[in-house]
């Protein structure tokens, strides 16, 4: 088995490990994931990248129990899918995608988009209990936006859709955050604005364990303290950016050769 050019520690099991991911596969007409080990703890903030068809996305849906895996297990919070009920351990992991962005109805307005995170459903229907009201305008207010509290999705910016997505994370008190490529389709003076408040965000002691999930190291803000790398449903680089974002690894992870710098803490990538 190929080893990753830079590995986490793996001693036992810590008491502060908010994922632990152990030998897990994924096999179907052929192997989607082999062999993938990650652990992340309290305080840190990761980056998953790789080039498409890497396993991103098979990977997410481990992580959020809507795929089994063939071998190997998941925890969260020192809990084991498939120990314990996976609906329960689900509500512990938001997830921000295109597929949510794009079943929310379009006169849903932000207010009830952010209460349907109670649930883990879209679309509101029914009455706004008054407690719902006020934890879900507290959350607009947390992420800068409680103006577009009745402003319907149609008429919200994609930068302010991403933002309202995230508070309806927050609504089930969620303990892990996956952001999954949340700058497509943003122009870039929206993608640097939006960058701009996760790093913020990021910064604040009551923030959940984020995972941001891109193909562009120049959306890796300061803030975010680890990377793991796929290529090919296999693990190439996981650990600290010092030690992943490289060069070396994104070359091997995109298949071209690749150069890496860092200016003012932000990435930037050349080819050849």
């Amino acid at each position: 088995m190929r080893r990753p050019f830079l590995s986490s520690d793996s001693g036992s099991q810590s008491q502060n490990e908010v994922l632990a991911v152990r030998g897990l596969s994924l096999l179907r007409e052929s192997a989607i994931l082999r062999g993938i080990d990650w652990t992340i703890r309290s305080g840190e903030h990761w980056v998953l990248l790789g080039a498409n068809g890497s396993g991103k996305t098979s990977l997410l849906s481990a992580l959020t129990g809507y795929l089994s895996a063939s071998s190997g297990t998941v925890s969260l919070l020192g809990r084991t899918f498939g120990q314990y009920d996976w609906r329960e351990l689900r509500k512990q992991v938001g997830l921000v995608s295109s597929a949510l962005r794009q079943r929310v109805e379009d006169g849903e307005t932000a207010l009830e988009i952010v209460v349907t995170g109670k649930e883990a459903v879209v679309n509101h229907w029914g009455p706004i209990r008054a407690a719902d009201r006020r934890k879900a305008l507290g959350l607009l207010s947390r992420i800068g936006c409680r103006r577009l509290a009745e402003r319907p999705w149609l008429f919200l910016s994609q930068g302010e859709r991403q933002r309202v997505l995230i508070a309806r994370a927050l609504m089930a008190e969620v303990r892990v955050l996956i952001l999954d490529e949340p700058c497509a389709g943003l122009d870039p003076a929206a993608r640097e604005d939006f960058l701009s408040f996760l790093k913020r965000w990021m910064a604040r002691p009551d923030a959940p364990t984020v995972i941001l999930v891109t193909h562009h190291v120049e959306e890796i803000v300061p803030g975010f303290t680890h990377a793991l790398v796929l290529r090919r449903g296999r693990v190439i680089a996981s650990g600290g950016l010092k030690g992943t974002v490289t060069g070396k690894v994104l070359s091997a992870a995109f298949g071209a050769k690749m150069g890496v710098r860092k200016r003012q803490g932000r990435y930037a990538l050349r080819l050849g």
